[in-house]
């Protein structure tokens, strides 16, 4: 695999910035977590009120402050309506003071797709896609937003590369005329298949020196499944890729030529030796023996076998690719959620993993190809369903709630995993609203956090609050706290 010069953009610096501490953090963690102890939660949060609307939106600890902005509804910079749904996000570029961050929107709707003249579009029947925000982390303040790209299907999460792009992963298989299984059977409109990662580049044709945007295609290569995050290992440019599923596969892509994901590569799937099922019952601290084994046909949305019968009434199961990794050894995880590299490492979590099913953090060393649990949630009030995650400049790691299915007394939080493996309370969602802001009228203090980034010099976290749609920028007293 060649490795040519890279051009230096955010990601690499930012790597450069965690490596050490990531090493020290989980290799403490690990070791306090194997030797039976277990973290704990610190609170003290308070209401604060929003430095943009006036509403105390979040609860945070004593010190912090932050301002919204990107709310679902409100006019970006091109013209275009911001669209829903705030998921998956990356700091992409920084030129100076200014950050440019990438922004997923989970909308699964079919339909005419926005709009933009300096924004690529795939499909025209499709209302998914990215935005781009610009932010000046000397003034705190938000200053542009636009359309990046459009016309893709549920855009859950993604990652950014070492070389300053977004790669933004559709967590849907449908095509043309399917019929939607989670929407009553819906006939769809689309116009082009979905379920693919497509390579984003923000602001490109100022960065690209043109005058039309780059549009993006399916990298078909790495799989067409139901994708969540992805995250690149700086130096060898292997792509590791979660899927959101009940049964899911951790997965990597092996590119030709570092850099150039579309030029073509191979797609594997991990074996975890002697444990074809991981979703629960193991002590924290446990490391296994990893593998790998190739995709013979990426493409594969459904298994041929439940298509045999299908009618127009009917859907294949989306289990194309992680079935024929499965018949070679691949292992089962239960939906993979985030996924962040660092120090030669990546972590990624299972939302719902564990015995009781609250949740697990997974450790892979692709050198020594070994996977670790770092830790299981023994229940919902310690930690309530994980899915997007990150690692801070510092050290620690973010982990954002999601319960999204079933009754959920609690709300919605933001958790910081200390280098010395104690789990603290970082952020409470406060969102209730009656019509203060573009309309929106409700309680969503149990709806998911999604998209956790921080900026490059670690003194401002970016993080989206799904419904009813908003950014956030948190500052504060960072060395308070153990994130």
């Amino acid at each position: 695999m060649n490795q040519p010069t890279r051009r230096k953009f955010l990601s690499d610096n930012f790597s450069a910035a965690t490596s050490f501490a990531v090493a020290a953090a989980f290799t403490g963690l690990g070791g306090r977590l194997l030797h039976g102890e277990s973290p704990h939660r610190t609170s003290g949060l308070r209401d604060v009120a929003d430095e943009t609307t006036g509403l105390p939106l979040l609860r945070l600890p004593e010190g912090f402050r932050y301002r919204t902005f990107g709310w679902t509804g409100d006019r970006m910079s091109d013209g275009v309506i911001t669209p829903k749904a705030h998921d998956g996000m990356g700091v992409v570029l920084a030129e100076g003071n200014l950050l440019t961050l990438c922004r997923n929107h989970e909308i699964s709707d079919d339909g005419p797709a926005w709009k933009s003249a300096a924004a690529g579009l795939y499909d025209p029947m499709a209302q998914g896609g990215c935005t781009q925000l610009v932010f000046d982390s000397a003034k705190g303040e938000w200053l542009d937003s636009r359309v990046s790209f459009s016309g893709t299907s549920r855009n859950c999460a993604g990652g950014v590369t070492p070389w300053g792009t977004w790669l933004t992963c559709e967590e849907s298989v449908l095509g043309p005329q399917d019929r939607d299984p989670y929407k009553g059977n819906q006939k769809r409109c689309f116009e082009k298949t979905h379920g693919w990662i497509f390579e984003i580049v923000p602001g490109d044709a100022k960065r690209l020196g043109s005058t039309t945007p780059t549009a993006a295609k399916p990298i078909k290569g790495m799989g067409r499944f139901v994708h969540e995050a992805v995250a690149i290992d700086r130096q060898t440019g292997i792509v590791y890729e979660t899927e959101d599923r009940e049964t899911s596969g951790f997965y990597r892509y092996i590119p030709d030529t570092y850099g150039d994901l579309a030029a073509g590569g191979r797609l594997e799937i991990a074996e975890v030796i002697g444990q074809p099922d991981l979703r629960g019952g193991f002590a924290n601290g446990t490391t296994f023996d990893v593998r790998w084994h190739l995709i013979d046909d990426p493409t594969q949305a459904h298994t041929p076998e439940s298509l045999v019968n299908a009618t127009d009434g009917q859907f294949g199961d989306e289990l194309g690719v992680f079935k024929q990794g499965a018949a070679k050894g691949g292992s089962i995880f239960s939906r993979l959620e985030g996924c962040w590299f660092g120090n030669g490492l990546v972590y990624f979590d299972a939302t719902d993993g564990g015995a009781a099913k609250a949740g697990q953090i997974w450790q892979y060393d692709p050198q020594q190809e070994t996977l670790t649990l770092l830790f299981e949630s023994p229940d919902k009030p310690t930690l309530n369903m994980p899915d997007n995650l990150c690692v801070s400049p510092r050290g620690g790691i973010v982990l954002c709630e999601d319960n999204d299915y079933g009754a959920n007394e609690y709300p919605q939080r933001v958790f910081a995993l200390s280098q010395d493996g104690r789990l603290s309370l970082l952020a409470e969602n406060n969102v209730r609203l009656n019509g203060e802001k573009n309309g929106f009228t409700g309680d969503f203090r149990t709806k998911e956090w999604a998209g956790a980034t921080f900026s490059p010099d670690g003194q401002w976290l970016f993080v989206n609050l799904q419904t009813p749609g908003i950014t956030c920028a948190i500052t504060g007293p960072w060395e308070d706290t153990l994130v």
